[in-house]
Parts: C-alpha cells; sequence; structure tokens
C-alpha cells in the first residue's frame, strides 16, 4: 500500500510539474492592472509650511492623510508607488533657516523627485483656500507640454465629479504652477477641495470622504493606465 501510495504521488507531481499554467485562462489574475507601474505621489506642504486652511483643518495634514489612501488603492492594484514624504514634513535640509529659503529648497526637491524617479505617472494632492466662502469643489490641473497630462487629470476629475457628485469643475491647464511646469514626467495636481468653504471644510476633515477622494483619484488613474479611450468634452 505503502509503495503504490508513493508512486501515485510521485505521478501526480510530475503531472503537475509538466502543467503548463500559461494556457490557464485563471493565470491571468495574477496580473493585477498597475503591475510594473510606478506611481509618484506629492502631498503638498509639510512640516513647518502648513499651507492652506488653520490649526483645526491644515492643508499639509488632510493632503498627506488622502494621499497614504491613494497610495494604498494603488498598491492593491500592484503599483509601485514613490511619496515625497510619508509623514509631517517638508524636504528642504535639515537646519536650513527661514521660511522663504525652505519653502524654495522643498519645491526644488519635490520637482528633482519627480524628474529623477522613474515614475510613468505623479499626482500632486493640495488643498484650496481663498477669501470668499461661496467657492467649492475638487479640480484637477495639468500643464499642456505632455498629451498624457490632459488625459490623466480629465480621468481624475471624471471620478472626483462621479463619486463626490458635489461639483461640476472640469480639469482645466495651467502653466503657472512651478512643479507642473518643469515636470518631466506626465502627472497632475489635484486640488481636492476649499478649506474656505465650511461644508467642504467639514467633509475634508472627515476619514469617509477623504477615502472618497482617494478612491476617485485611483480610480481616475486606473483608467488612465488601462487604455481606455478619451473622455467626451462634456465629462
Amino acid at each position: 500500500m505503502k509503495i503504490t501510495a508513493i508512486v501515485v504521488g510521485v505521478i501526480l507531481l510530475f503531472l503537475i510539474i509538466q502543467y503548463d499554467f500559461t494556457e490557464n485562462k485563471s493565470w491571468n489574475t495574477w496580473n493585477l492592472p498597475l503591475t510594473g507601474k510606478v506611481i509618484l505621489i506629492d502631498p503638498g506642504h509639510g512640516g513647518p509650511d502648513g499651507g492652506a486652511g488653520n490649526e483645526k483643518a491644515l492643508e499639509k495634514d488632510i493632503a498627506l492623510d488622502v494621499s497614504l489612501k491613494v497610495r494604498d488603492y494603488l498598491q492593491q492594484q500592484g503599483a509601485m508607488v514613490v511619496m515625497t514624504r510619508e509623514t509631517d514634513k517638508d524636504l528642504a535640509p535639515e537646519g536650513m533657516k527661514g521660511y522663504s529659503r525652505r519653502k524654495v529648497a522643498d519645491l526644488k526637491e519635490r520637482l528633482k523627485m519627480i524628474n529623477e524617479s522613474d515614475a510613468d505617472l505623479f499626482v500632486s494632492v493640495h488643498l484650496n483656500s481663498i477669501p470668499s466662502a461661496r467657492w467649492s469643489g475638487a479640480q484637477t490641473f495639468y500643464a499642456p507640454q505632455f498629451k498624457e497630462n490632459q488625459k490623466a487629470a480629465r480621468f481624475i476629475q471624471a471620478e472626483l465629479r462621479r463619486n463626490l457628485e458635489n461639483t461640476t469643475r472640469k480639469a482645466k491647464p495651467i502653466s503657472q504652477v512651478y512643479i507642473l511646469k518643469h515636470a518631466k514626467r506626465p502627472g497632475a495636481l489635484v486640488e481636492i477641495g476649499f478649506l474656505s468653504n465650511p461644508q467642504e471644510r467639514s467633509n475634508l476633515k472627515s476619514e469617509a470622504y477623504q477615502d472618497m477622494i482617494a478612491a476617485s483619484v485611483y480610480k481616475g488613474v486606473l483608467r488612465f493606465f488601462t487604455n481606455e479611450k478619451g473622455l467626451k468634452e462634456t465629462e
């Protein structure tokens, strides 16, 4: 009996080794949609640079929280994600004095990370704030030097509109933003809402709303990489 069992086991092992898994359609499930893609996420501000808002709702904190959620979504689909920061810090050299000097050094370092990376796409995450409380809604911006920029921005904006259901804003070209203007990699800037609007500020502080934003950015990035045809002008 023991000999028979050993023989059967050897035969089964041989058949398993000889089996051509490449012809098994289920093998495709291992190929996640973002496998092999490098995506850089840039949470705005950090450290001494709080960005927009106040101590009750600072841009640097909310941008980081949302960016980390975006990172997790992308990694779950196989992407290699590079973060410009994962904690509350800026990228200026340690010990550098002067807020303005640190700000300039920080921006240059972020741009350097983007340009020297192997990123297939970068996404910068920021929040808006203006004197008037009437304005609200997330909006995605892009620089026109790469055609991929517009495509990525429009897909992300379409998902923000679809999932948040509180804005009709469209992706918009912009040429004055330092990182977008000088980036040598495709990318987009997402302003995820207005801290100057009381209702939107309250939403932006909510983890559930942050997760909706992160999921929207992720879905837009996914659509960009899955070779979906371009959007209609109305989207």
